[in-house]
Formats: C-alpha cells, structure tokens, sequence
C-alpha cells in the first residue's frame, strides 16, 4: 500500500523564526496514528529565518540526518565540531551517549531543510558528526544513497541504523523505480515538483509511506528532487 500524507495535513509550528511542519508526531503536535514509520520516528519540513535558528540543546540514542535544500545550516557542538552544511548537501550526528548542539542560519536568507530522526540499531555510543557535498547532477536521473548504516556504502555518511537516506533529482517525464524488502518500511517526499508513484500523485513536500514487499515507480511530473528513507 501507499499511504498518502499530504502537506496539508502535517503537524504545524509557526514559531516566527522557525515554520515548521511535522510528518510524524513531534513537540507539540501528536496524533497517534503517526508516531513514525518503522525506525523513521521524525521527518520535519522546517524554514528557518535568516540569522535565526536553534541555541544549543541536547539529543542523545538518535541519528539525525540533515538535508538542506535551500540555504545554509552552520552546526556547532559539545564535541568540538563547527560547520556549515549548504543547500543540496547533508550532515549527520549521531547523538550516541549524549551530545550538546546548535543549529543557527547564519545566512542573509530563510534556509530550508529536512531534519530526519531514524532511531539507531542499539543505544549508547560515542557521539559523532560529519557533513558531506551530494552534487544533484551526480543524483540525476537516480537514486543516490546519503547516508547509510550498511557495509558497502562507503561513499555515503554512516550512520548507525538499518536504514538508508536516498536521493535523486528527476527531469520531468523521468521514472526511478524503489523495491522495499519484506519487513522493512520506506517514506519519501518530493522536495520540489510534483510526482506520480504508481498511478497516485503526490505534490511537492507531500510524504508517501510504502509498506515492505512492494516495489514502485516514481515519476516526476515536473522536474523534481526527491529524499527517500528506507529502513527497518
């Protein structure tokens, strides 16, 4: 089955400085029929103001993937790590045992992003970070995994989950094809253009939840980016 989730109907946070939309239940906003998806727990679609962001704060026992698609993100933490993450690339922690951070758009512009939460394979650890480029021409026409807890992807950032972060950029008229296995649990949202997954169509920053045993087509409609986790 394919599940759709449409913008419309995501949590909604509208801080002033941080509007913010929810695919699962998170802060504020609950709804008991999306607590998460498989190991996917948070999926937040947030525009962050220009020379805003979140002051430091604690997360430990979560791996938090973050996709920037406009702007910029500029990360700083307890364990001595500074950087800045740009639109198209991806950062990674690993909060591990427990690990302090900030998030500030230190650009003169609102930055856009997904900050994706995928609950790790066992608890504790030492925290970790990393942020990588992913080029959209690299992705194009295909999907690219991001980020990935499996041996093989070494050109992916780690993370410490069963799980794997994808991307892809489509021209429209372009088809990729997804196979989830038996027993796991893939979402995906187009960032940008409207896309159609096997026959139903989806615009843009609507989420799809694809049970396992299933493989799909997803075509763009319009020239499209799309991010795509697959995991337990």
């Amino acid at each position: 089955m394919i599940e759709k989730r449409s913008f419309d109907s995501l949590g909604h946070a509208d801080h002033g400085w941080l509007n913010a939309r929810h695919h699962f239940s998170f802060a504020n906003y609950y709804d008991p029929d999306r607590m998460g998806w498989g190991a996917l727990r948070v999926w937040n679609d947030d525009e962050i103001a220009a020379n805003n962001g979140f002051p430091p704060h604690p997360h430990r026992d979560m791996e938090i993937i973050t996709y920037v698609r406009t702007g910029a993100i500029t990360h700083q933490d307890s364990m001595g790590n500074k950087g800045r993450t740009a639109a198209g690339d991806v950062q990674v922690m690993s909060a591990g045992t427990g690990v302090r951070h900030a998030e500030y758009n230190l650009e003169p512009e609102k930055t856009t992003l997904f900050q994706i939460w995928i609950e790790p394979r066992s608890a504790g650890g030492s925290p970790s970070w990393g942020t990588k480029p992913f080029p959209k021409g690299d992705r194009s026409g295909r999907f690219v995994t991001l980020a990935s807890g499996f041996a093989g992807d070494e050109d992916a950032l780690p993370i410490r989950a069963d799980a794997r972060v994808l991307g892809a950029t489509l021209k429209a008229g372009e088809s990729v094809m997804h196979s989830v296995g038996d027993g796991r649990h893939a979402y995906l949202v187009s960032a940008t253009g409207s896309i159609d997954i096997d026959g139903q169509r989806f615009e843009p920053r609507d989420g799809a939840a694809l049970d396992g045993g299933q493989s799909v087509t997803i075509t763009a409609l319009d020239d499209a980016e799309i991010v795509l986790v697959d995991s337990e």
